[in-house]
């Protein structure tokens, strides 16, 4: 189901330890195509061995990631470190500024590397035995005309070839191997989502820490993407996707989800969550997001096992629900009773509970009259379905079972049409002014994240 969620040029990424990896890994092959398997990312999610293992202490996460089409499939470089870049040095004092020394030979055949060359102290240096030049002479002496070439400092070392961080500007290619010193660990995690939520019970044993989802979302994601997690666990993915300013949808359940996901969330919007990768992105707050519940089953069975609408519904519910399934627009009259929606301007619904007899039903047809047509969702009705020509008559159950497809197994719910959620509540950011008076931004440099894209999905 989250594969048909994908954009096409999205990816998913999942974690999950080794006693299940590779099962998954054949099921992901089946349902995404084994040309989409991107790469099986290392996390390491411990650094401390326990002791207490029963065989070996499991320090690592498996991370797999598939594409929805690879060809499509962007993946973005990473930026260097200061450590990284401290790794270039200038020690003759090249005008072009610091470098690194690169292996000017290589493992891969290549017929016109197998030149001989002359050092500066007359020294001849051919190839590693098996091992090529990356260039042919022509080229070389291109290099070592421009002064690109090393042999050292003083010129007895095998040449070299200067790389110029001045010129490095297309970033690393990321590797598979996560170490907790790049993307965090579990404790560091905990430690962070225990600071923030002091106040909460029982706090989410096994957070993801934040560096982990913001690598992740650095390599496939720009500003204003849409992320999509759909077990959200003590909320990371969310955070980190508020913190980098892309848009999100976030699925739980459960009393952490009220206790924990939302207070922190709030404390991500109003910039006073100072954890994770609050720094580096130079979050101060902003943005919002509306949190909703669901709403209860539409159908129950009664103790006779037939399907009927649940008893959790009230009337108002219901009327919603039913113009959501039937493609009408909400819009109930108070002075009509009869209407609870409209798909147009002589199109109307009517929802009710009620099995509604052939006398009711003459009435309600000479209240719409001639002009207009009204569709019924009821709990029964006697009287031929085609008796009255401005009435349509459906039974709410048979109409919610066929519109779900009950008894499928591959997903081809249309999600757009479903019954409604229930609105819990929506948070925004502080008004401008309140967050001027933080040193924060102004609410409306974020805007409320509240509805989807109207094409693609989720990357």
């Amino acid at each position: 189901m989250l594969r048909t969620l994908l954009s096409p040029d999205g990816s998913i990424w999942i974690t999950i330890d080794d006693t299940e990896c590779h099962y998954l890994k054949v099921l992901c092959d089946e349902i995404f195509g084994r040309a989409n398997f991107i790469a099986n990312v290392v996390w390491q999610k411990a650094y401390t061995s326990n002791q207490t293992a029963k065989y070996l202490s499991n320090t690592h996460d498996h991370i797999l990631v598939y594409a929805r089409e690879a060809a499509s499939l962007q993946i973005s470089r990473l930026q260097r470190s200061s450590e990284q870049e401290a790794t270039f040095k200038n020690p003759d004092n090249d005008p072009r500024g610091a470098w690194k020394a690169e292996n000017l030979s290589a493992g891969k055949f290549y017929a016109a590397g197998q030149f001989p060359i002359k050092g500066p102290t007359g020294e001849v240096f051919s190839p590693p035995k098996n091992r090529y030049w990356r260039c042919n002479e022509g080229q070389y002496e291109a290099w070592l005309k421009d002064g690109r070439i090393t042999f050292g400092l003083n010129g007895t070392g095998r040449p070299m070839l200067k790389k110029y961080l001045s010129e490095m500007t297309n970033g690393l290619t990321a590797n598979t191997w996560w170490t907790h010193e790049e993307v965090g660990s579990n404790k560091q995690a905990s430690i962070d989502l225990k600071e923030l939520l002091a106040e909460a019970p029982n706090v989410f044993q096994t957070p993801k820490p934040e560096k982990l989802l913001r690598r992740i979302l650095q390599l496939t994601t720009r500003p204003r993407d849409w992320v999509l997690d759909s077990f959200v666990g003590s909320g990371t993915s969310a955070a980190v996707a508020q913190k980098m300013r892309r848009h999100w949808i976030a699925v739980e359940l459960g009393a952490h989800c009220e206790d924990q996901v939302v207070p922190r969330l709030r404390a991500v919007i109003s910039g006073t969550d100072e954890t994770g990768i609050t720094s580096p992105e130079g979050w101060t707050g902003g943005g919002g997001f509306r949190f909703f519940r669901l709403a209860p089953s539409l159908l129950e069975k009664d103790k006779w096992g037939n399907w009927i609408v649940s008893k959790a519904y009230k009337p108002e519910m219901l009327a919603e629900a039913m113009c959501k399934f039937e493609g009408f627009d909400y819009a109930p009259d108070p002075d009509v009773f009869w209407t609870h929606g409209k798909s147009t301007e002589r199109r109307f619904i009517y929802v009710t509970t009620q099995s509604l007899t052939q006398e009711q039903l003459r009435f309600l047809s000479d209240e719409v009259g001639s002009e207009r047509s009204l569709l019924i969702c009821c709990s029964g009705f006697r009287a031929k379905k085609d008796q009255f020509a401005n009435l349509t008559l459906k039974k709410i159950p048979q109409a919610v079972l066929t519109r779900c497809e009950w008894g499928r197994d591959d997903y081809s719910l249309n999600v757009q049409e479903q019954a409604p959620v229930i609105a819990a509540e929506e948070v925004k950011a502080a008004p401008p002014a309140e967050k001027k008076r933080r040193g924060g931004r102004a609410s409306d440099d974020l805007p409320l994240f509240d509805t989807l894209p109207n094409k693609g999905g989720p990357r």
